[in-house]
């Protein structure tokens, strides 16, 4: 090997390894990403004078990622999935069946393990300039270039999808918080001689559609409500949050019960836009009169026990869910006299539905067995979330689970 072309290797050896140092002192500085590229387009262009570059690489699909020295209908004429994956290897190109191909001398993938993550077309190679040597000899160099850079872009990506997704869980955290101080404590239902009641509440996500309340409107009366919103997750929890503010406002006012659903009924209408609604169960007792007035808007029935007969009914008077439509056509008012003893349970689908390994839904038999026993309504909640909980199995809950007690004494 002569002098001269020893000193030629060795300024090449030299300019790689300087060349490698810069885009790795670079991606630790965090440049931007078309920072990192337009250093890629820079040495391949300037320093190691290729006329025309264009890469690819794979994120969830093929993009684009950088096209200096080309018309664009050329660079938008290539496609990765047919004309470059079955390239596994640095290819001098000759001929190729794409004719957009025809304008660049070499294809350069990049592999992490065994699956192709970047593709590098390089062309218009000019050897005769002085400087370094032959660049089609050191294609894997270029190849080592663009590993470097592309697996830096990626891990960007995933470290700001991290910080986003970081974000978006603590915004969460906090519209959970925000939505638990709108579902009441247990310990803070009522407990006293004329009426307990007990409930349990758990979102399949952080925040949930479900929602219960309780209500005491006077000396003489309580109101309360079971609800679910169709749908799951963030939507649901927003139009859920507006809805209890909305009951509250109307229990209130004190306002009969059909009426109390039709205004419902019109603020979802407004706020869902009819893209969701909402099925609940409204109640109001008088310990006074011993009435429950009660409306079941497509909601699950709720289990009535009454003290006295012993008895076991399903509450389904009332009428279609508040959203459904522009207007309710019609409202039948629920109203049953509570004998001392009697006990009532209300709940969401999350309950019923719930399959065990065999797909066999939990239903409603088992609380209607709870129901009966001579025991407390705490009890009574607790041995239908352990039923619950030995249903399912190692099975995860697929919905909000709400269930509320009531025990008229």
């Amino acid at each position: 090997m002569s002098a001269k072309a020893s000193l030629r290797r060795l300024q090449f050896s030299n300019f790689k390894l300087d060349t490698l140092l810069d885009i790795t002192l670079s991606i630790n500085e965090n440049l931007p990403v078309k920072d990192l590229l337009h250093k890629f387009e820079s040495i391949l262009r300037h320093e190691l004078n290729i006329g025309k570059v264009l890469l690819f690489r794979y994120n969830q699909k093929w993009e684009r990622l950088l096209s200096s020295g080309i018309h664009r209908n050329v660079a938008e004429g290539i496609r990765v999935e047919t004309d470059l994956l079955y390239y596994n290897q640095i290819t001098n190109l000759s001929v190729a069946l794409n004719p957009n191909l025809q304008f660049f001398d070499a294809i350069i993938p990049v592999y992490h393990h065994e699956t192709p993550i970047a593709y590098v077309l390089i062309g218009d190679i000019d050897e005769e300039r002085a400087g370094m040597s032959p660049t089609i000899k050191h294609l894997h160099f270029i190849q080592t270039m663009a590993n470097i850079i592309v697996v830096a872009i990626e891990n960007k990506r995933l470290f700001d999808e991290n910080v986003r997704q970081e974000a978006i869980r603590k915004e969460l955290e906090l519209a959970s918080r925000m939505q638990n101080m709108l579902i009441p404590n247990p310990a803070s239902l009522p407990n006293n001689e004329k009426i307990h009641a007990s409930a349990y509440y758990l979102p399949h996500f952080e925040v949930g559609g479900d929602y219960y309340d309780f209500i005491k409107l006077n000396n003489e009366e309580y109101a309360f409500c079971m609800a679910d919103v169709s749908g799951k997750g963030i939507s649901a929890a927003l139009l859920m949050s507006n809805f209890q503010a909305n009951v509250r406002a109307l229990f209130s006012a004190n306002l009969p019960l059909p009426l109390t659903i039709n205004k419902l009924n019109d603020r979802v209408m407004e706020n869902a836009n009819g893209e969701k609604f909402i099925t609940l169960f409204l109640g109001k007792f008088n310990i006074i009169t011993r009435e429950l007035e009660y409306i079941n808007a497509g909601h699950n029935p709720s289990l009535l026990y009454f003290g006295d007969t012993k008895k076991l009914v399903e509450l389904s008077d009332g009428c279609t869910g508040v959203g459904m439509l522009d207007e309710i056509p019609h409202i039948t008012l629920g109203k049953e006299i509570l004998a001392p003893g009697s006990k009532l349970i209300c709940y969401t689908d999350g309950i019923v539905e719930l399959e065990n390994d065999d797909k066999v839904e939990f239903g409603s038999k088992i609380m209607e067995q709870c129901m009966v026993k001579n025991d407390s309504i705490n009890s009574i909640i607790d041995e239908i979330i352990e039923k619950l909980n030995d249903h399912k199995g190692d099975n995860d809950f697929f919905d909000d689970i709400s269930l509320m007690g009531i025990e008229f004494h």
